[in-house]
């Protein structure tokens, strides 16, 4: 009787029993449902989800109880072990005294206490709100627990919103914490941001949590914006102006002293005072920085001084003796008027394609004063929807040879250099960068930047740089326009329709 019942339930019969099904029979197996040609896929996945969420709201069945800062958590082991690695291996290796435990006391950061609901709902809902204000400690919990998924959508979200951390004073905290934690990729970008917008960001409260080596380390690039070296300096000055006023109340006055001299030193170090003119150093004579350290600067000072009168001994000495002391004499990307230019295309949207926008602009020859205040001529050709290459005849010795139209989809920079040198082996070593501007969350930035050494001479005058930008990014839907057009991120303005350029050029000592 109890074995006919089970036939009639799992509904195998005699011939079921005599003739099995196999997969090479062609037959379906036993564990798949039949397939229709009129079957439909039905998702019901957002009902079972809001079972599961169910179980944390109204704490049904909970096996496990978490306790963050004296508040209780009731939660489930099964959701917990799924959702993170870490959970996983505390609560199922019997090594682990939380795996025998229905109680888990779990210590969080300050800034983490408030957020651990949160965090812990995701884990029956995969939702969470995240912000620039919230994100890092949301991102430090997913870490802690390894919640892969939840990194890489709070990584995607502090990628995506960068500018808002650098207005709102969170970007530095960002760079110090995804360094700490080797998500590299997100520090570079980071890095990027605030090397390429160093002013927007030094005017924030968040400037001052620059840890010193990673200041130092940032100081070392030459690929820094910046208008100008004293415009660095004077950054630096607020940054030390921060430190000391945080250490003041944390150390003895000697203390105090001794670690706000060295602190001093250490980032005034990488500063470049050759870059700096004669008279900004005659400036800096009167700065109060100065007189307190007055045997430091003086010595940094009159580096610059030797590199402007000319004591190419001393500065080769320089060069040799000091750690990195060839970046003493290599100029960064300065946006001062005479070591670039600013190119803008406005109506973006309606230039044709193929079409140059041009500028002429001179910049300074030599940085050294006493090479005088020569300067050179450059013309700029910005082809930023494409080259055209029209049908040609080319003459050679053979005969005329006919060379095809041609076309390159490419953000392509023309410069000409209009005056090299007029000895035919003498070149010209110039330091050129390419400063687009780009909008994210209504903040205007620099967003990407392209920067070369050349050497320019009365043969090869002339340079071009392709691909400054994705030709598709900057031309999301070429030859197409309505309101629904994607805009491109590179285009700034209050109609979101201006190509903006910076173009610096630099001699290269």
């Amino acid at each position: 009787m109890l074995r006919s019942t089970f036939r009639w339930m799992t509904g195998l019969t005699n011939m079921d029993e005599s003739k099995p099904t196999t997969p090479e029979s062609g037959a379906p197996s036993s564990s798949e449902a039949p397939i229709t040609p009129d079957a439909i896929e039905v998702d019901n996945s957002h009902t079972i989800l809001l079972k599961i969420a169910t179980l944390y709201a109204e704490r049904l069945m909970n096996d496990i109880c978490l306790v963050v800062n004296g508040i209780e958590y009731p939660a489930h082991r099964l959701i917990l072990c799924a959702s993170s690695d870490v959970f996983q291996v505390m609560l199922m290796s019997p090594q682990w005294t939380e795996s025998q435990e229905s109680r888990v006391t779990l210590q969080e950061t300050p800034q983490c206490v408030p957020l651990f609901s949160e965090f812990l709902r995701y884990f029956y809902t995969g939702q969470i709100r995240i912000s620039y204000e919230v994100v890092l400690p949301i991102l430090s919990l997913a870490d802690k627990y390894n919640v892969r998924d939840l990194i890489t959508l709070c990584l995607e979200y502090m990628q995506n919103h960068i500018a808002v951390a650098a207005i709102n004073g969170t970007l530095v905290s960002w760079l110090e914490y995804t360094s700490n934690c080797g998500h590299r990729e997100i520090t570079q970008i980071c890095q990027n941001f605030i090397k390429w917008n160093i002013e927007l960001v030094t005017k924030t409260t968040d400037f001052g949590n620059f840890e010193l080596d990673v200041l130092v380390s940032l100081l070392h690039q030459s690929s820094l914006v910046i208008r100008d070296e004293m415009t660095l300096y004077k950054c630096l000055e607020s940054w030390l102006d921060y430190q000391s006023n945080r250490l003041r109340n944390q150390l003895s006055p000697e203390e105090f002293e001794s670690t706000l001299k060295q602190l001093v030193i250490a980032v005034m170090t990488p500063i470049r005072f050759p870059m700096m003119s004669p008279r900004q150093l005659a400036d800096l004579l009167l700065s109060p920085l100065t007189k307190k350290y007055k045997e430091f600067f003086v010595e940094r000072m009159a580096i610059g001084m030797s590199f402007h009168s000319g004591q190419h001994a001393r500065v080769r000495e320089v060069i040799k003796n000091e750690e990195d002391g060839a970046l003493l004499f290599e100029p960064r990307l300065y946006t001062v008027d005479t070591c670039s230019s600013l190119l803008t295309i406005e109506n973006f949207q309606s230039l044709p394609s193929y079409h140059t926008r041009t500028l002429v602009f001179s910049s300074l020859s030599f940085l050294a004063e006493y090479a005088g205040d020569r300067t050179c001529e450059w013309v700029v050709d910005l082809y930023p929807k494409g080259v055209w290459f029209r049908r040609y005849l080319l003459i050679v010795w053979q005969g005329t040879v006919e060379m095809p139209e041609h076309v390159i989809r490419s953000v392509r920079l023309s410069l000409t250099c209009k005056d090299p040198p007029v000895d035919s082996d003498v070149d010209m070593r110039v330091k050129i960068g390419v400063l687009i501007y780009g909008l994210q969350d209504g903040v205007e930035h620099i967003a990407r930047v392209t920067e070369v050494i050349h050497r320019f001479n009365k043969k090869e005058c002339v340079l071009n740089l392709d691909d400054l930008l994705p030709f598709e990014e900057l031309n999301p839907q070429q030859g197409v326009l309505s309101l629904d057009s994607p805009v491109s991120p590179y285009l700034v303005g209050p109609n979101k329709d201006m190509l903006k350029l910076h173009i610096v050029i630099s001699p290269a000592n």
